[in-house]
């Protein structure tokens, strides 16, 4: 099978320009059929903040009401997203700007009312398996954006972490599919407050032990359980590190079974 790099890359990295730029270098360097998944909630609370738009997190997770569904699909599915794309035809990289609506590339369910109404928040469903293919046939780069659908005519904001562990899961029988996900640490870290504490290999055994002795910090729990689920789902390799993770000069964790 051929080699597929999907890579998703986090906020932190987008919000710094100079840093941005390298990576897209990076990507673009890359061989092979690639897509590029990638958040942007920093940004989008940052001009929540210009416009007077209230915003509520609970535990990292950001409450949608409909003007903060209005804001994030204009930052993600505009501003951000084609920011991405334009950067990449900069370096020769035929990209292509995507969220979950265009040809139906992924599509959500809203998330169901419990102890906590996150609004208008979607979980992955369903992904267009045979039209990233098709994309990927032409030698065209997906970029996706974390704004997905209903099928009934409804936008949602859904993790961009989920989505591109739903693409690839969706991938992993056509392809030999490596995901990584670059964000603004060097990795998994032992010690929070050492950036050089980085775990270099964490099978699920290994997760278990780090999250009942409460090592692992909160926001990376989700991130790790998407990756053993892509792992049971075919995912060949899983990476998890920082913006230079993608030309090897730094250090990384792999996860594995």
């Amino acid at each position: 099978m051929d080699k597929l790099h999907l890579v998703k890359i986090g906020g932190n990295i987008i919000e710094q320009p100079v840093v941005l730029s390298s990576f897209l270098r990076d990507f673009a360097d890359l061989k092979g059929p690639k897509i590029l998944v990638h958040g942007g909630g920093k940004e989008a609370t940052e001009f929540a903040k210009k416009l007077n738009i209230p915003v509520e997190m609970i535990d990292g997770r950001r409450i949608t009401d409909q003007t903060n569904l209005e804001l994030i699909t204009m930052v993600y599915a505009g501003k951000l997203n084609k920011s991405i794309v334009a950067q990449l035809q900069a370096f020769s990289c035929n990209a292509l700007g995507l969220s979950g609506t265009d040809a139906n590339a992924y599509q959500s369910k809203k998330r169901a009312i419990g102890e906590i109404d996150y609004g208008f928040v979607g979980d992955l469903q369903l992904v267009n398996t045979a039209f990233f293919m098709e994309l990927l046939s032409q030698n065209i780069i997906p970029i996706c954006c974390a704004v997905s659908h209903d099928g009934q005519g409804q936008l949602l904001n859904i993790n961009a972490d989920s989505v591109a562990s739903g693409i690839a899961q969706a991938l992993a029988s056509r392809y030999d599919v490596t995901l990584s996900y670059c964000f603004e640490k060097k990795g998994v870290l032992e010690n929070i407050e050492d950036e050089l504490s980085v775990i270099p290999q964490i099978n699920y055994e290994k997760y278990q032990e780090l999250k009942a002795k409460g090592i692992i910090a909160q926001g990376m729990l989700p991130k790790l359980q998407n990756c053993f689920e892509a792992l049971d789902q075919g995912v060949k390799e899983i990476r998890i590190g920082g913006p230079e993770l993608l030309s090897k000069r730094s250090f990384y964790t792999k996860i594995h079974k």
